[in-house]
């Protein structure tokens, strides 16, 4: 099957090629789908020692990545007495069938030509990844942001099979605010005049500026001022937090497809777990799995009402405010509070 060229090398990136058509929530069928996906640890011969993590928005399936200090033996990911399971989602570029994956009818890339895709979408390949791998039950299903987003779909969708679950910095519906700062990015790719152009490299200067702009949501006032302050008091231009947000946006650039990041935003705009289930509070009654829902005090994105609301509907659940100057981006950083918090909470992890 081909498929396309990924934007960096992405070491032990294993592929599942599923052959047989995708129906979408909105009823396009997606001919074929590749998922990229990465496995850590041994399943045992009942099939049910898995941990299943769901990535954030442009993060890819190798968690050694990004969540680096929860995964190895010992730690909460402990690779000597779990399966550990990634997959990338639908409509990425690291791995996982997206805007700049061929269409098989004609070998080009679908571009913008690309079905829209929800995130119910997303948690569905994620399911398939798991059949494929024949995998029985799930011990932990954990993921923050986007991540505890495709989790509450996923467990909505088999519930029965999710033996807990531990959901960071999420929602159980995409905020106004989020939305509006999702379009401001889109708009960012929009007015790069090579965004609709069918090539990898298209609306690569409108990315720099969307990257610039969220990342005004994911770190805190605080953390700029102290950081990013500069020490020159006779400067009058060139400031230290300008070079920051264009160093932050290039790095994006240079490891990710502008078209992709448009679908994924869109993607996040349409959850809401409440959606063709008679709302949010009786979708969430479903799960009753024991779960811990993690906030973080200064995330000014998804902001701790959302997650004190998971918890106080969910049937088991329990919530769990931790401290961190990262702002929503301290769910990837807080990793030695976040295992002690799961750890407490889930003590059979």
């Amino acid at each position: 099957m081909i498929d396309y060229t990924l934007p960096v090398n992405i070491e032990d990136l294993q592929y599942y090629e599923h052959e047989k058509s995708v129906q979408l929530e909105s009823g396009i069928i997606l001919p074929q789908l590749r998922i990229g996906y990465h496995t850590f640890g041994t399943l045992n011969k009942s099939r049910d020692n898995v941990i299943w993590v769901c990535h954030a928005l442009t993060a890819n399936s190798d968690v050694r990545e990004w969540w680096g200090g929860l995964l190895g033996p010992g730690k909460l990911f402990d690779t000597d007495k779990y399966f550990v399971v990634c997959g990338n989602i639908l409509g990425s570029c690291y791995g996982t069938t997206g805007p700049r994956s061929r269409n098989p009818k004609d070998h080009i890339a679908y571009g913008m030509d690309f079905p829209f895709f929800t995130m119910k979408d997303i948690a569905k390949v994620n399911l398939l990844l798991r059949d494929h791998l024949n995998i029985e039950d799930i011990a932990l299903l954990i993921g923050g942001s986007c991540g505890g987003h495709q989790c509450l779909e996923m467990a909505l969708k088999d519930p029965s099979r999710v033996k807990n679950m531990a959901l960071l910095v999420t929602s159980a519906r995409e905020s106004a605010w989020a939305i509006a700062l999702h379009e401001a990015g889109r708009m960012a790719l929009l007015a790069d005049s090579t965004f609709r152009e069918n090539q990898d490299r298209a609306g690569a200067t409108g990315l720099k500026a969307a990257r610039a702009q969220a990342l005004l949501g994911y770190r805190t006032i605080q953390a700029y001022v102290k950081d990013q302050t500069d020490t020159d008091d006779q400067k009058i231009d060139n400031f230290k937090s300008a070079s920051y947000v264009q160093y932050q946006g290039t790095k994006l650039e240079r490891r990710f497809y502008a078209q992709c990041y448009y679908y994924l935003l869109k993607a996040l705009d349409s959850h809401n777990i409440g959606r063709n289930r008679n709302g949010i509070e009786a979708a969430l009654k479903q799960l009753t799995m024991p779960t811990v829902v993690i906030g973080i005090d200064s995330d000014m994105l998804i902001p701790i009402p959302f997650q004190q609301m998971l918890a106080d509907h969910l049937p088991k659940g329990q919530f769990r405010a931790i401290s961190s100057e990262f702002g929503h981006d301290g769910f990837l950083i807080e990793t030695e509070v976040i295992t002690k918090v799961i750890r407490a909470t889930i003590p059979q992890i």
